[in-house]
């Protein structure tokens, strides 16, 4: 693999780390183009269960490396489009990865740093982490990452943050609903490997129709999700890993695909 990501394969748990610790794991065109490739493959990995997603070094992602910040005042118009939907398209990737995705913050996140945090199901900072969408101070827009983003923290907290492009500290992450849990260094493996535990407990197959389901029903009407929550409830009822998981609460067992890692 590119050595701008590491990736290592614990049994169950996929770790994924960004490796530029000397640029704050900053995003260049190679780590982007690394990391889609990973999300895109993840599907066929099916001795991955859940992936964990960090940074080497003090620092969780910087957001745009500076070469590629100086090369692209040089784009013209058709060449920001094509380096922005790059963007887009590592963050949908992560979004909509089928296994669950915890975010290891060990550091700073920063602009599109901010997005690999939010497009996490769960993100655990560490104390000493700070964001910010810094683009504006830079006379840009965080646009690609603003549909990943909005949908975590919601418009009121995206109004401030987006027009100041403030820092602010992992708490303040945790209250807007950017993280999840906040911890101290010497406490951030454990808090990764008990979210890590408590994923493991249940089935691969509904977690992924579960993330489906989030991405359908959240932003839509109620009354237009009837057929397919409905549809969605009978497939899973029907499905083996129902079936084994009605099974094991009957018989007061531990379903297949349980986990005591």
């Amino acid at each position: 693999m590119n050595d701008v990501i590491e990736l290592r394969q614990d049994g169950p748990v996929l770790t994924v780390t960004l490796n530029r610790p000397k640029t704050h794991n900053a995003m260049s065109p190679e780590m982007i183009r690394a990391l889609t490739a990973v999300f895109h493959d993840l599907p066929a990995r099916v001795e991955a269960r859940v992936v964990v997603l960090t940074g080497n070094g003090r620092s969780f992602c910087a957001g745009a490396d500076l070469n590629t910040m100086r090369a692209a005042a040089d784009y013209d118009f058709a060449q920001n489009v094509a380096d922005g939907k790059t963007i887009f398209d590592l963050m949908y990737a992560i979004d909509s990865c089928p296994k669950p995705v915890v975010g290891r913050i060990n550091g700073a996140a920063i602009g599109g740093g901010v997005g690999l945090v939010a497009v996490c199901d769960i993100a655990i900072a560490v104390d000493r982490a700070k964001f910010a969408f810094s683009e504006a101070r830079l006379g840009i827009v965080p646009a690609v990452i603003s549909p990943f983003v909005l949908a975590k923290i919601g418009v009121g907290h995206g109004r401030e943050l987006f027009l100041t492009g403030e820092r602010f500290n992992a708490d303040h992450a945790r209250a807007i609903g950017l993280v999840n849990h906040v911890v101290p260094e010497a406490e951030l493996d454990d808090k990764v490997a008990e979210r890590v535990r408590q994923l493991l407990q249940a089935a691969p197959g509904a977690q992924a129709a579960a993330k489906e389901l989030i991405r359908t029903v959240a932003h839509r009407p109620k009354a237009e999700m009837r057929q397919f929550t409905a549809k969605m409830i009978a497939g899973r009822r029907a499905s083996d890993e129902g079936r084994e998981g009605m099974s094991a609460f009957l018989q007061k067992r531990d379903p297949l695909w349980k986990s005591n890692l």
